[in-house]
């Protein structure tokens, strides 16, 4: 997960308020992308569950100033 965050593909990422979900942005153009990088992640199959991918239009972003 480290290698994503460090290769600006997750852009974001935490826990929900149960602890047992968290979210991920990710930088991607397509959900097979999204799908296709997580799925060769260390953590996948064991720590990572995939359970759906969103499309996310940013309008706002404090980052660029």
């Amino acid at each position: 997960m480290d290698r994503l965050v460090d290769d600006g593909v997750v852009v974001l990422g935490g826990p929900l308020a149960d602890e047992r979900r968290v979210v991920l942005v990710v930088e991607a153009s397509s959900e097979d992308e999204v799908r296709g990088v997580l799925d060769n992640d260390p953590w996948s199959g064991t720590h990572l569950v995939v359970e759906s991918v969103d499309a996310w239009t940013i309008r706002l972003d404090g980052r660029s100033r």
